[in-house]
């Protein structure tokens, strides 16, 4: 007896709090009971008698009159794939003004002479410390002034013709390219220019992951420190210089290090005018690596356009295997590698494919960096 009096008053208690909510004890059933449609898999509970429309509308906006407002679950966006970094400009070749610069002002049509010029060996004229000049091959044919090495048919003045005659022979889709533009460093005046080698690898240091308006400013500080100089310091004063007057041209302590370690390689004679001149390609690279401050990219970018070297093809420049790949037809917006950066060719491609073109790679290559600048339908 005791139970079913609790009981009735528990029933009690719901009525009044029912009513006093103002929700037909039907619809606080609805809402508080959990449907299940025709295919649910839970036994023992019984689907409620479906109610007539109107049933339906009215208590469906009693329930929703009090229902606890909810917030709606966010749709997580999916991620864009966007490109973070732009694709790279190519260095054609920005990096290596200095090196260029290097030199003295273009020599007049009427002084220039021309003399042999060869495919592995320095093609311009170098300048000494001591005022003089030295090429691979003496202009003097005479039996008593003979380089040491043959000489060769080509000259100074028929070079670049003979070079772009073998590119366009090679690959005659290269003709418009070649046509279009013309490299000025192998042409007749380009290769008058007189060269000091000194000045071309240390300006290469100077520009090391600067501006190219912050490494002529330190340049030109730096020629400040030796007003005894003409034109820019030699070896010999650079080597007797410390490191601190050195720094304060604006150069970091390790830039000051590399330039005078520099100096004195050339001051031993483990870095000569001489070899420069007339070494194999492969010596030369091989002898600048040894210089601290010095890496492969800088020793080949100084022997394209400081030595006129002419079958030198730098495989890891970004611009040179993104010029490659446009020239193989490749889609160069979607050469990336798993690590999200550019991989435009692999060192086998760039191997594989230009050695048709040797020995005229240094030529190929220039015009790998021009064909990144011009509309590829040049090439059909």
């Amino acid at each position: 007896m005791s139970s079913l009096r609790r009981s009735g008053r528990i029933q009690d208690r719901v009525q009044s709090n029912v009513a006093k909510s103002r929700i037909p004890a039907t619809v606080s059933k609805i809402s508080t009971t959990k449907q299940n449609g025709p295919g649910s898999k839970k036994r023992g509970r019984t689907p409620e008698p479906a109610l007539p429309a109107r049933d339906v509308d009215a208590r469906g906006a009693q329930a929703a009159q009090f229902a606890v407002p909810t917030t709606p679950a966010k749709r997580r966006a999916r991620p864009t794939k966007t490109i973070t970094d732009p694709t790279p400009v190519t260095p054609t070749p920005a990096k290596v003004d200095l090196i260029v610069s290097a030199h003295t002002p273009p020599v007049p049509i009427t002084s220039r002479v021309s003399r042999p010029a060869g495919l592995h060996v320095t093609n311009a004229s170098l300048s000494t410390p001591g005022g003089s000049k030295v090429v691979a091959y003496l202009p003097d044919a005479s039996p008593s002034k003979a380089a040491t090495i043959p000489r060769p048919s080509t000259t100074t003045d028929t070079l670049l013709e003979e070079a772009c005659a073998h590119l366009v022979t090679t690959d005659p889709t290269l003709k418009p390219l070649v046509e279009k533009h013309t490299c000025q460093m192998f042409t007749p005046a380009g290769l008058a220019e007189e060269i000091d080698p000194f000045e071309s690898l240390a300006s290469g240091i100077i520009s090391q992951q600067v501006s190219g308006a912050a490494a002529r400013s330190i340049k030109a500080k730096f020629i400040a420190l030796f007003p005894a100089a003409a034109r820019f310091p030699p070896p010999t004063d650079v080597a007797a210089t410390s490191l601190e007057t050195l720094r304060t041209a604006g150069l970091s302590q390790r830039k000051a290090e590399y330039i005078k370690g520099l100096a004195e390689k050339f001051v031993g004679g483990e870095l000569n005018v001489r070899m420069l001149a007339t070494a194999s390609d492969e010596e030369v690279i091989e002898r600048l690596v040894e210089v601290r401050g010095l890496g492969r990219w800088s020793a080949e970018m100084f022997a394209c356009f400081g030595l006129r070297r002419m079958d030198i093809f730098a495989v890891g420049d970004l611009g040179v295997q993104r010029g490659l790949a446009i020239y193989l037809g490749k889609d160069v917006n979607k050469l990336r590698n798993k690590g999200g950066k550019w991989k435009y060719c692999s060192e086998q491609e760039m191997l594989t494919h230009s050695a048709k073109f040797a020995p005229y790679r240094t030529l190929f290559m220039w015009y790998l960096w021009r064909l990144t600048e011009v509309d590829v339908d040049a090439m059909s």
